[in-house]
Parts: structure tokens; sequence; C-alpha cells
């Protein structure tokens, strides 16, 4: 191997450092740092951001890869560290390093602003953090050529080559018949799931979330899970994968809802090739296909009725009063039960995309200036009226449910619906290919659907783009079809549709 991609390599490595020291503090401050903490964190984000763009966008860099460009076999992995890093170069070299360190710094309050808000329940206290906020992205945007719409440039980043075109494209075919569905449901006789919301005791549910994903495959040796105001997974190496939870003493067994989630996220990278780490391959390919992963272990597997023939004995000896006279599938359906819901974490299937949906009309609105902060909580009562049918009580149960804006991640929330399609895609094609797959779930044992993630999703980790990853594996781009299936099929089965 030349002496010049070595010498890249270096660098690259260098700058995933920065970047894992600045998301190490990131971690910190959601898990254990002090409430006053908050300036100085966001002082040492800002000079990490700043050291690790300027590193990044040197002219050194740009000539080495410029001078490799030609060097590997296209299908080689280094041809396509290449690629993803001469990519991620261009882009990075558009954005000064001191917004870089700006926006490091406003997030930082903005973060502390939102716990604040969420809190009390005022979003008066986020509107102006988050004005800044929204002001940085119209920036940050502005930074880049013109494109068929100025969010093309903000969803790119989180899921590369996706257009905002595509996304309606793919929410107008995928809302009417989701909308459809919840209507048969709302004529059918309700399920009963007031057992969910009795008082369980809170380490119980934890501990018990952790023997299920100790069940599913997430390494403990190279991971754990911690108390955060909203849950998340961050890692900093192949070998530290991290998982934050929450309980909610209203809705006691989200945390195990959580917890299957974020180990789908961790699991996925606990699997990528260790060879990747420190290099622009390192991490999932998008957030999309991240969030297949997770949604598929807390969902398809997490709230399937096989994986519940496993575990509900399990449960119910741990909660045999809150249990008592409730069976299997009264659990099953209970956990399933279609109703909209305020809070997006805790949705259903059916109604969850109405959500994402949602939050994609209030970015663009944000981003093209079509609608202004100070109206958020207005526009968001109205949207939660026009798509679920309810209005929330109040701002912490209506806008300021997600941590996501207050760290600038504007382009984001699309990829949580696409992630749904893209789950259901891969369902499909692993119960071809796992012929005895509800069997095994039913016995607890989940090696071999884990073992076929890791070969066919995990071990890429960036190497392929993601649109090209799920046509290589399913045979098709991104596509509601094969979601739509998963949904009428098991809903029907529950309501007798």
């Amino acid at each position: 191997m030349s002496r010049k991609f070595e010498q890249l390599k270096e660098i690259l490595g260098e700058v995933s450092d920065l970047g894992t020291a600045a998301s190490l503090l990131g971690w910190d401050q959601n898990v254990s740092m002090p409430p006053a903490g908050g300036e100085a964190r966001g002082q040492q984000l800002a000079t990490l951001g700043k050291i690790a763009q300027e590193k990044f966008i040197s002219d050194e860099v740009g000539m080495l890869l410029e001078d490799l460009k030609n060097e590997f076999d296209p299908s080689s992995d280094e041809a396509d560290m290449l690629r993803v890093a001469a990519r991620n170069y261009a882009k990075a070299k558009r954005v000064p390093s001191e917004f870089i360190a700006e926006q490091a710094i406003v997030t930082t309050k903005a973060f502390d602003a939102w716990v604040e808000a969420k809190g009390k329940s005022d979003f008066s206290i986020f509107q102006p953090y988050l004005e800044k906020v929204v002001e940085l992205v119209q920036r940050y945007v502005s930074f880049f050529p013109p494109a068929d719409h100025p969010y093309d440039t903000l969803l790119d980043d989180y899921e590369p080559g996706m257009k905002t075109s595509e996304v309606h494209e793919i929410f107008n075919a995928l809302r009417p018949k989701q909308v459809n569905l919840i209507k048969q449901i709302s004529s059918a006789k309700q399920v009963k799931d007031n057992f969910l919301h009795k008082k369980y005791n809170e380490k119980k549910v934890w501990d018990f979330s952790e023997t299920i994903i100790t069940r599913f495959g997430y390494d403990w040796n190279r991971g754990r899970q911690d108390k955060a105001p909203h849950p998340f997974e961050t890692a900093f190496s192949v070998n530290d994968v991290r998982i934050t939870n929450r309980f909610e003493k209203d809705n006691p067994l989200a945390t195990l809802f959580s917890a299957m989630h974020e180990s789908g996220h961790a699991m996925y990278e606990q699997g990528i090739n260790p060879a990747f780490d420190r290099t622009p391959l390192s991490g999932g390919t998008s957030l999309a296909v991240h969030e297949s992963q997770s949604r598929m272990w807390e969902n398809l597997v997490g709230r399937s009725l096989p994986f519940w023939e496993h575990f509900f004995p399990q449960i119910k000896k741990l909660f045999p009063s809150q249990l008592d006279g409730v069976s299997v599938k009264s659990f099953y359906k209970a956990i399933n039960k279609v109703e909209p819901s305020l809070i997006r974490v805790n949705a259903d299937e059916a109604t969850y995309n109405l959500h994402i949906m949602l939050r994609l009309e209030l970015e663009i609105g944000m981003v093209d200036g079509s609608m202004k902060v100070k109206d958020l909580p207005e526009i968001w009562n109205t949207k939660m009226r026009e798509y679920l049918g309810i209005t929330p009580p109040n701002d912490a149960q209506g806008v300021l449910q997600d941590v996501h804006w207050s760290g600038g991640s504007i382009g984001y929330f699309s990829t949580y619906a696409l992630g749904n399609l893209v789950s259901a895609q891969l369902w499909e094609k692993i119960n071809k290919d796992i012929k005895n797959l509800d069997d095994q779930i039913r016995a607890g044992k989940f090696d071999e659907l884990l073992h076929w993630l890791h070969e066919k999703i995990h071990i890429y980790g960036h190497k392929y783009d993601p649109q090209v990853l799920v046509q290589k594996v399913t045979g098709s781009k991104i596509d509601p079809a094969a979601y739509v299936r998963y949904l009428t099929k098991k809903y029907s089965e529950i309501y007798g549709l």
C-alpha cells in the first residue's frame, strides 16, 4: 500500500479521533454532566470541532485525495474509503471552521434550554435558542450550490443521495394507505391495555430490558446502558458502543422497547468491519438504514407474538399482580394497540409515520422560511389535529418532545419513516433466507438473525450508499410496499379486519 494512502489514513484517523472525543463529551452532557457545565462544554466542543474541521479540509488532504483517486480497484475497500472521504471533503471544504465552532456553542446552549423548557413545558424558554439554531442551519445551506430544494442539502448529510422530492413521493404513496388502515382499525373493537399503565418497579423493568438485549446479542464488553432525557445510541469505536434509556412512570414498559430500539442501532455499530475504525467507512451508511435496524429489533422482533410467547412467562413472573389474568395474546395485542398518541417514540406502528410526516413539514417550513419558530407550538398542535385527531395539552407533550432540533439535527426526521420501510423490505428477505425464523424467535434464539444482519448489512459500514445497499440485499430501492403488507397483515389479525 502506498505511502500517500497511509499518510491520508493517518490524518483521517486523527480527524475521526477528534470527532469521537466530541461525541464522548456529548454523551457525558446527556448522561452525567452537572447542569452548570453547559457553557464550558459548548466551548470545549467548539474547540474540538474547529480543530477537526481545519485538519480535514487542509490542502494536504485535498492533494492526497486527488493523487490517490485512481490508485485502487473501484470495488475495493480502499477505493470506497477514498470515494466517501472525497465526498465528505468536498462538502466540508464549503463550511468555515469558525461556523463549526459557533454551531457547537449555540447547540450546546440550545440543548440546555430545551431540557429546561421541556421540564417546565414552556416553549418560550427554548424559542430564542431554536431561532439561532435555524439561522445557523439556513447559513449552512447557503454554503452550498442551490439545490432543487434547500432541504436537499440537509437531507444529504443524513441520507446520502436522497432528494426531498423522493421523500415526498414515497410519503405520498404511503400516507393514504396508512390513513385507510387506521380508519379501518378505528371502526373495530379496541383492545384493552390498562394493565400496561399500572405501577411497575423501575429497577425490575430496567433489568429486564437488559436481559432482553443481552439475548439479542448486544455485547456488554463493548457497551453499556445509562439514563438520559432522551434515549439514544452513540459509538466511539466498534469496541465502545453505548446506549441510553429512560423510565416513564405513566408508560413504564416503554423502557423495554427503547432498549430494543437503541440496541438495534448499537448492534449495527458493533458489527461493522473493525478495519473501518477511524476511517470514513466507519458508522452506518445512513440514518434510514440505521433506523431499519432499530425498528426491526423493536417492532418486527420485539412486538411480535413469537417473541412474547418466549418472554411473557418471564415478565409475568416479575410482575404477577400487574399481569394477573392477562394472557400472552392479550399482552401482544395491548403492546400493539393502535391509538393516536402524543409522543412519537411511544407511537404504535400504524400511526408512527404520521408523526414523522408532521415533523418533515415543519422542518421544511423552518428551512425555507415559510414558518416562524415562534409559531411552531400553534402549527404543531394544528398539524397534530389534522394528522392524528388529537391536540397536545402542553408544549412538553407537543413541540418540545424531541431533542433533535436543539442539536441542529434538521434534515433528520424523514429517515425514521424511511427506516420503517427498509426494515420491512429486509424482513421479507430474511424470512426467505431463514425459513424457521418465527420458531427461533419463539425459542428465544436470535443468533442466526443477528448473523444474517451482520453479513448482509453491518459488516459493510459506509462502504455502500444506502440505496445501493438496500437494492443489493433486497433487489429493490427503498419502497413502501413491503411495509404496507406487513402492517396490513399484522393489524388485520389483531383487529379482525
